[in-house]
């Protein structure tokens, strides 16, 4: 596999030859990118002629600090992106000083997984389903609401179904996903759309009650528990991921580098690992099929950041 993705090298051996290939993660260690970062490094050498991934992670401002340092690499294949929305979709939007626009600072390379949300409420609401939470929020307006941060995907998720469902409700901002199901697990808010890896545990615990997970179909992992788009039709946002690197990184670098993240991804330990420690989906496809889905993100997320006046400084 190594010969067919021709590694991450210039033909003639200029390029990469004998450099290792940075993939800049916009979140501290430890978290969900980073443990998806860090599948790919392990599985990176063989598939790409015993080139080395090296995770850097460069969390902070909502993912621009590390879309920054990617938009300023020089576009050699030396540098690369986990990509992910508030860094390389709505950041511009979020943020008007960030250092870059995101439309135009990245070459899409890969769609590497999505990771389904699931609604979760404290054990002790009095909500069944999501049927149940949506009338007792009707009830009881202004009922705080959790997320890790202004414009993840979580916030964006729940306002977009407080939008579509008539729910007036208070987001109270957390500095991570940690903090936030702390706050649900103490009752100070009373609801949260967290990934399915973070609450699971929660769940199965019986602390915390998964009402709907935020794809169009059920996730293996929650069992009988329902899409939101069977109360709104065509309803689905996940927290995805993929590679980009900077803007005008040549054709053969962007293909032999699609090859690699392709290949890894059919890798079963790493579709497993994600399947099972993500509940995420491994996506893969071409560079073009990667742009068209960043394209409907920032027009899908963009007017709704805009219409509620978020901005993160």
């Amino acid at each position: 596999m190594a010969g067919g993705a021709g590694c991450l090298r210039r033909a003639g051996g200029g390029g990469l030859a004998d450099r290792p290939v940075r993939l800049v993660v916009p979140f501290g260690a430890g978290g969900a990118a980073d443990t998806l970062a860090r599948s790919l490094a392990n599985a990176f050498p063989p598939l790409a002629g015993g080139q080395s991934l090296v995770v850097e992670n460069r969390g902070g401002a909502g993912g621009t600090i590390a879309g920054a340092v990617v938009a300023q690499a020089k576009p050699d294949g030396a540098t690369l992106m986990l990509a992910d929305l508030g860094a390389n979709a709505i950041a511009r939007e979020l943020q008007p000083t960030t250092p870059y626009d995101p439309t135009t600072a990245f070459t899409p390379i890969c769609h590497l997984a999505n990771m389904p949300l699931v609604l979760v409420v404290p054990a002790s609401l009095p909500a069944a389903d999501l049927a149940g939470f949506v009338a007792l929020a009707r009830t009881r307006r202004d009922m705080p609401y959790a997320h890790p941060g202004i414009g993840y995907a979580g916030h964006l998720a729940q306002e977009a179904m407080n939008r579509d469902l008539g729910l007036r409700m208070v987001p109270v901002p957390y500095r991570s996903g940690a903090e936030v199901a702390r706050s649900i697990l103490a009752g100070e808010t009373l609801s949260t759309l967290m990934t399915v890896s973070t609450a699971l545990p929660f769940i199965r615990e019986g602390k915390m009650r998964a009402l709907a997970v935020s794809t169009r179909g059920p996730v293996a992992l929650l069992p009988g528990v329902p899409p939101i788009a069977q109360l709104l039709p065509g309803f689905e946002a996940v927290v995805w991921n993929g590679v980009v690197g900077p803007a005008s990184l040549p054709p053969e670098l962007t293909q032999a580098a699609n090859r690699v993240f392709n290949a890894i991804l059919a890798e079963p330990a790493v579709a497993e690992a994600i399947r099972t420690r993500q509940a995420g989906e491994p996506i893969g496809g071409t560079p073009e099929e990667f742009a068209a889905f960043i394209e409907a993100e920032i027009a899908r997320w963009t007017p709704l950041v805009r219409s509620l006046g978020l901005r993160v400084e």
